[in-house]
């Protein structure tokens, strides 16, 4: 019987960061602008700065009253983030930004950039308390959920960077720091600010946002419920519950099935295809055997809404694992195809700078 690691579900209390703009809906902000003595109207004037434009500080938002820009800075934009260091690869295409938070909180974000989009990966909590053995940031353990507000104000940032290069920024993936599904509240609120359009949003396509797990299987379905058509990114890592008590500890609670019958809920809810995540780790979990069983759940469960990104294992600080060699990772994906379900290798990028998947760690200030 593999020996199971603790599950921590419940984020530990650091600091409570102060209320932003981006924490709250048109509702909310309208109402701030009344306990700060201004019109309404405002709240629209100064979301179109923030979402429309990137711009984060009132004393640059010019069309507004000059002795009202102290006061709307002093109300609603506390600094939530600051950036502690930027490190680029790949001739400055990956770009890993570590953040500090006004508690002290340390977290990270990557941003990738290709021919034709550019994709940032964000992080739903500082650190992990999912303790999957073979991630950094699950190693670290877990610090704090992050505030809708700072989970957005990375995506403001980046959209930022990426206009004053004269491009924009495309796609957005819940794949960082943290279990989104764990920190569920603040990342639906942020989802919505991400994909509504301006002034409540930055208009970003729910196509092109990905939402990823372990397997919360409950709040799989209740992401279902939502209305949304964001994507949905289950990380498996093995196809039997057995291996995977030790990958993912939280499959002690939800096992392989139930999270295969809550991603065919979801599936079925949206019409959209589940992406199925999975770390290929030499003699762990790249059997033959585990290739053809992980084939025939996933048509069982999905069908044809279903696609396999295989991950060669990214090093990690520490691990006694490592990346499977090439031909086993070539028999792994035809086995699974054999099943009737694509597969894919994904396209790792960060290496490096332990800015690939699993790698998120948060340290070096």
């Amino acid at each position: 019987m593999a020996t199971s690691l603790p599950i921590v579900l419940k984020a530990p209390r650091r600091g409570t960061p102060a209320t932003h703009f981006a924490d709250l809906d048109a509702d909310g902000r309208k109402a701030s602008m009344k306990e700060i003595g201004l019109p309404a109207f405002r709240a629209d004037q100064i979301a179109r700065h923030y979402y429309g434009r990137f711009e984060a500080d009132p004393m640059e938002m010019t069309d507004l009253p000059e002795n009202a820009r102290q006061k709307v800075k002093e109300a609603l934009f506390p600094t939530l983030l600051t950036p502690v260091k930027h490190i680029s690869c790949d001739d400055g295409e990956t770009r890993k930004t570590l953040w500090k938070a006004a508690d002290g909180t340390l977290l990270e974000s990557v941003l990738m950039k290709y021919p034709g989009r550019a994709t940032l990966c964000i992080s739903s909590q500082a650190g992990c308390g999912m303790a999957c053995p073979f991630c950094a940031t699950g190693q670290g353990g877990l610090q704090r959920n992050l505030s809708t507000a700072e989970i957005v104000d990375q995506v403001r940032e980046a959209a930022a960077t990426m206009e004053a290069e004269g491009s924009r920024l495309t796609n957005i993936v819940f794949m960082g720091m943290g279990e989104p599904l764990a920190n569920y509240n603040r990342v639906l609120a942020a989802v919505r600010r991400i994909t509504e359009p301006a002034p409540n949003g930055f208009g970003i396509s729910m196509r092109n946002v990905t939402v990823s797990t372990v397997g919360f299987a409950p709040n799989i379905r209740r992401l279902a419920d939502e209305g949304l058509s964001v994507t949905l990114a289950v990380s498996l890592h093995t196809p039997d519950d057995e291996l995977r008590d030790e990958l993912v500890p939280i499959n002690n609670r939800f096992e392989v099935s139930e999270v295969l019958d809550a991603a065919r809920y979801y599936a079925d809810k949206t019409g959209r295809r589940v992406s199925i995540e999975y770390a290929l780790i030499r003699d762990i979990n790249d059997h033959d055997w585990r290739a053809d069983l992980l084939g025939k759940k996933l048509h069982k469960a999905l069908g044809s809404r279903v696609h396999v990104n295989l991950i060669p294992l990214n090093p990690t600080p520490g691990s006694k694992w490592d990346a499977s060699p090439k031909k086993q990772q070539d028999e792994f994906v035809r086995r699974v195809i054999a099943q009737g379900v694509p597969c894919t290798v994904r396209d790792t990028r960060g290496n490096e700078i332990a800015a690939a998947c699993g790698q998120l760690a948060a340290e070096g200030e």
